[in-house]
């Protein structure tokens, strides 16, 4: 048994995910304590209960201690067994996460499966459901996985009611792959969607972030969602290159002006652009798990945060992997991952 102490590192529901996932494909039972210790509400909340409950469904486990705050978990895991299935959050939790628990499993089964997820699709410091199909799909759609969203609704916080299915058509050997350039830019773009707010916050949201980015006003689309359950505000920002495509998301908050949104956002995206990294932080967040089961792959990033680096410290307790980090010349960095 594999014992997970969430303390460590960075702290947060990461451990938790990361851990689930490769406990189902490994077969190895974990033994959680600590459970996202480092944040302001310890424990599980809603959407970490969804994953446990999901990988539990999907691998037939045996769970002991799946409750709201629970601090400590035990996983056992039996068989993987792909198929049709249905989660639902039951709050604005974020539905990319608990896709992203279970997504590892089934995309190296051997039958498809399609997975139906209600909550939230746009969640503060959680991936957006864009930048999983703009950004992390067209890459694992290089290791051979072919995997398509169906969006239905989005949902914001605080009322969430987001429905979208992710269809899995798995492989069973991943190719590995490098992500050392980005290449050539092809484009750079902005979307805006607003919910039950009027279009007001959009075009000023707009004018800020195409002047931090210098963009022309035909680059920038903005959206209103007459879909979603409740009010809600997300900006976006596509960067795409011929080896990759990065999106940054910026989300409407009660008591934060949309000036300050768009400017924050105008920042993180001038900061990868400036450099040359292949990916920014968040993918290569997640790009580590899938290939560390293809048994290696390099890409480069800018200086790897502390999220990165205990989402590496987990992968390695499961699987027999090297992971390096190595910093190269004006701020580039190098992940490589090894059998």
């Amino acid at each position: 048994m594999i014992k997970i102490d969430g303390s460590e590192g960075e702290g947060g529901g990461q451990i938790l995910r990361t851990s689930l996932s490769l406990s189902m494909i490994t077969g190895e039972p974990v033994h959680f304590k600590n459970t996202r210790a480092g944040r302001k509400k310890p424990g599980l909340m809603r959407q970490h209960l969804t994953c446990v409950r999901a990988a539990a469904e999907i691998s037939g486990a045996e769970v002991v201690g799946a409750e709201l705050g629970a601090m400590e978990l035990m996983f056992r895991p039996n068989s993987v067994k792909p198929g049709n299935y249905q989660f639902a959050i039951g709050t604005a939790g974020a539905t990319t996460l608990v896709a992203q628990t279970i997504l590892p499993a089934l995309m190296v089964g051997e039958k498809p499966s399609k997975i139906t997820l209600e909550g939230g699709t746009h969640n503060m410091q959680c991936p957006s459901l864009e930048f999983l199909t703009e950004a992390f799909l067209p890459q694992i759609a290089k290791m051979g996985v072919g995997a398509k969203v169906l969006l239905e609704r989005r949902g914001f916080h605080p009322v969430g009611g987001g429905r979208w299915a992710l269809e899995i058509s798995p492989v069973k050997d991943l190719n590995q792959i490098e992500l050392l350039k980005r290449g050539p830019r092809r484009s750079l773009d902005a979307e805006i969607l607003v919910s039950q707010l009027g279009t007001s916050i959009a075009k000023r949201e707009a004018k800020v972030i195409a002047r931090a980015l210098k963009m022309d006003d035909p680059a920038i689309n903005i959206v209103e969602d007459t879909h979603a359950l409740g009010p809600g505000n997300a900006l976006q920002v596509f960067a795409r290159f011929d080896h990759v495509t990065e999106v940054f998301t910026g989300l409407g908050k009660l008591g934060v002006q949309a000036e300050t949104i768009a400017k924050r956002l105008g920042k993180a995206t001038n900061r990868y652009l400036n450099s040359k990294a292949a990916v920014g932080h968040y993918l290569a967040d997640q790009l580590l798990l899938p290939m560390a089961l293809a048994g290696g792959g390099r890409f480069t990033t800018m200086r790897p945060s502390l999220h990165t680096m205990t989402n590496i410290a987990t992968i390695q307790k499961f699987l027999d992997v090297t992971i390096s980090v190595d910093e190269g010349e004006n701020g580039l960095w190098t992940i490589e991952i090894k059998k």
